[in-house]
């Protein structure tokens, strides 16, 4: 007895992004990075495409963060040199993409000069030869002034630069145009600001294929399912061709999932909560899978040893 399955149309897909620039395109990067393109549904391949396998971008700050010691301890030395750790992510951890959060920018931290973050930025560039993602610190009128040095100092290079929210898009909008780079436009997991804040920002000039969605997302256990039905929302959004929901996501997935106790308790306060040295690894792991299965096609990663459980994870999704 023969089963037909049913399929899906889809009557468009999602957008396609290039991260990145060879020489020959104006940057240094040795190879660029494609996401998006998908025409189904995240793996259906019965029904359409995953063009671009989703890739894994892993974390590196430019000041020692106060992470749980088991990421600490996987990193080593070189976390106090963001142009090492960064190499070391590509060169042993296997990271597609470096993710550099400009933690020391801030007022209330070291209040890094926009020229100094620049140079942090150079270093690291000159470092790897992979794609670089650069957030600025959490301050958003000092965002703004690190990101306008950044974006001149890295012209050129088709980095993804962020974070452009409702309230504050402008001017990081422009620095993106300016110095052609590609901009992330951050939403609080509200499917109308950021449908909006994409019409706000295309309306500026930039082109839809420059811009990357970060729908704010959760750890497991903590939200992940609100998450869930929000990117849902976004990529039936892009197959139905909406033009403003069409771009390729990228999820934090390091950062929050970290956030959670269960990824940093200790077996001693907690010990029906399993070992510790694998609850952090799983906690990241699983968060990163479940965002994978709704279309993330960029993954922000912390946990070495979580990474490597994921890429085996898209590999085996994928078939690549």
């Amino acid at each position: 007895m023969s089963v037909t399955l049913v399929k899906e149309k889809y009557s468009s897909k999602v957008g396609e992004v290039v991260l990145g620039a060879t020489a020959e395109q104006g940057g240094t990067r040795t190879s660029t990075i494609t996401v998006g393109g998908d025409s189904a549904l995240p793996f259906l391949h019965f029904e359409g495409e995953t063009k671009n396998r989703p890739v894994i971008a892993m974390e590196v700050t430019d000041v020692v963060p106060a992470w749980n010691e088991m990421i600490m301890n996987q990193i080593g030395d070189v976390i106090s040199d963001p142009a090492a750790w960064a190499k070391k992510c590509v060169d042993d951890f296997g990271a597609d993409l470096i993710y550099l959060k400009l933690n020391g920018a801030d007022p209330e931290a070291e209040n890094r000069s926009p020229e100094d973050c620049a140079r942090i930025v150079k270093d690291v560039l000159a470092a790897v030869g992979v794609p670089l993602i650069v957030e600025g610190c959490d301050d958003s009128e000092k965002n703004n002034e690190i990101m306008a040095v950044i974006a001149e100092a890295a012209t050129g290079e088709n980095l993804l630069i962020g974070i452009a929210e409702q309230d504050n898009y402008k001017s990081i909008a422009a620095a993106a145009m300016v110095h052609k780079h590609t901009l992330i436009a951050r939403s609080p997991l509200d499917i109308n600001i950021c449908k909006q804040l994409n019409i706000l920002i295309n309306e500026m000039g930039l082109p839809l294929n420059k811009i990357v969605i970060d729908p704010t997302v959760a750890g497991l256990g903590f939200g992940i399912e609100y998450v869930y039905s929000i990117m849902e929302r976004a990529r039936l959004g892009a197959l139905a061709n909406d033009k403003m929901l069409s771009m390729p996501i990228i999820c934090t997935v390091g950062y929050e999932a970290n956030r959670c106790k269960e990824a940093y308790a200790s077996n001693e306060e907690f010990p029906g909560w399993g070992d510790l040295a694998d609850r952090s690894v799983l906690w990241e792991a699983v968060t990163a899978s479940g965002v994978l299965q709704v279309g993330a096609s960029i993954l922000v990663m912390r946990n070495p040893a979580a990474v490597s459980v994921v890429k085996k994870n898209i590999a085996d999704m994928t078939g690549k």
